[in-house]
């Protein structure tokens, strides 16, 4: 088989066979015109290719990682999903190590766990406010936690 040309997107050049889920690691750091510097990190829940999170547990997790994170950082500019559901982005500002990062997404999901509803989870403040699940994203978070020992091991 001929390997894949090298893409523009960093993702598209990591070898999702050879992953092993779930984990965080730094996908991207840009610096800015001005000197600022965003660091985006791939946060894995599932294996690629093998398995995938349902939607109502990507929902629930995105909306309450995103609004549990901010009480711990004020350096998060966005926590989003991916589109093949196994996983998010967090972007932050500045120049943060994967251990710094694996305590403040382990100290956040911790905070997620004690939720007694998923955050804006409605039809006001959400564009499809029906499709939520405080079970789901609690099963996958506690999932997610079971692995905290191994998490900045990326590759099998």
């Amino acid at each position: 088989m001929t390997e894949p040309r090298k893409m523009k997107v960093e993702s598209f050049n990591l070898d999702h066979t050879k992953v092993d889920a779930p984990y965080i690691r730094v996908a991207d750091r840009k610096v800015l015109p001005h000197g600022d510097v965003l660091t985006k990190f791939d946060v894995r829940f599932c294996q690629p290719n093998e398995e995938h999170l349902e939607m109502t547990a990507v929902h629930s997790i995105e909306h309450s990682f995103a609004e549990c994170v901010r009480s711990l950082s004020e350096d998060v500019i966005d926590f989003s999903p991916m589109g093949c559901q196994t996983g998010f982005y967090l972007i932050m500002s500045g120049d943060h190590s994967v251990e710094e990062v694996k305590g403040l997404v382990l100290a956040t999901m911790r905070d997620m766990l004690d939720l007694t509803e998923v955050p804006a989870a409605n039809a006001i403040q959400c564009g499809w406010g029906a499709n939520h699940s405080l079970e789901d994203m609690r099963d996958e978070v506690h999932a997610f936690l079971e692995n905290a020992d191994d998490l900045l091991v990326v590759m099998r």
